[in-house]
């Protein structure tokens, strides 16, 4: 128990800069304190004490704002920073050095009774702030589940999952990758560098593109006037270059050319 305690604390300090000393993290941090009186529930819930669990689970609840079902599984060095408002059903599996921000709910979609209705985290997953992670999936190693997402399918192991409903971002070449020590790579609230919205990207593309079209046309534009008033300039021995001319700029407008027209108006 108290081997359990030391790693919990160690993880708090070494993911939260704000944690000074032991005594502040062991007096201060609601997450630690929900974690710890989730243990004592989660036995009597194992050993068929249940009213006894629930209500165990009500005072952690009562003291801390975290409310933590006692049939729910709660891996190692589970951190729960700042917790008010987290909410975790009862079939819900948290692995070892997860990290779950304020806010988050880990939820079930279905009514069956004993039925595997909430979500499976597996080792080293990051879920940001008001995140809802919705139905009885499993979110891969090293996965981080972005602030105020809405997850309600799988995410692959070191994928980031964004947006409402959520979209997968897989990470770049280079990044961290699955079994790497969760302390290298962890990423506070799920924000990583490569957790660009990819409906965002595409939009920013196509913005892009847009711009550069325009500005080509533009330089088209003014080197055909430049062409006009150099092809004006020359004597009605060049109409037939005029003439060329004029086929080219009516025909940029969808429209018939005719050519003896042309010529009289040369």
């Amino acid at each position: 128990m108290f081997d359990r305690l030391r790693e919990d604390i160690a993880a708090i300090r070494e993911r939260d800069p704000a944690a000074r000393s032991v005594w502040e993290v062991v007096t201060c941090y609601p997450g630690l304190h929900a974690i710890v009186l989730h243990r004592f529930a989660h036995a009597c819930w194992r050993a068929q004490w249940r009213w006894l669990a629930r209500f165990v689970s009500q005072i952690a609840r009562f003291l801390t704002g975290i409310e933590i079902h006692p049939g729910a599984t709660l891996g190692r060095r589970v951190f729960i920073d700042h917790g008010m408002g987290v909410v975790i059903g009862e079939t819900a599996e948290i692995g070892d050095d997860c990290t779950i921000y304020q806010g988050v709910t880990l939820g079930g979609t279905s009514l069956t009774r004993g039925a595997k209705r909430h979500p499976t985290l597996e080792r080293g997953v990051i879920v940001g702030a008001g995140a809802k992670v919705l139905g009885g999936f499993t979110i891969g190693a090293d996965a981080k589940i972005g602030s105020n997402a809405v997850v309600v399918k799988p995410v692959p192991a070191g994928g980031t999952a964004v947006g409402n409903p959520a979209r997968i971002v897989m990470p770049a070449a280079g990044v961290k990758k699955t079994g790497e020590p969760a302390g290298g790579g962890f990423c506070a609230y799920g924000i990583t560098p490569n957790a660009d919205d990819p409906v965002s990207l595409a939009i920013h593309g196509l913005i892009d593109h847009a711009s550069t079209q325009t500005q080509r046309i533009d330089e088209i534009v003014a080197a055909l006037e430049r062409l006009g008033a150099r092809m004006e300039a020359l004597d009605i021995a060049d109409g037939a270059a005029l003439i060329d001319l004029k086929r080219m700029c009516t025909s940029m407008d969808g429209k018939p050319v005719d050519v003896r027209a042309a010529s009289v108006e040369f």
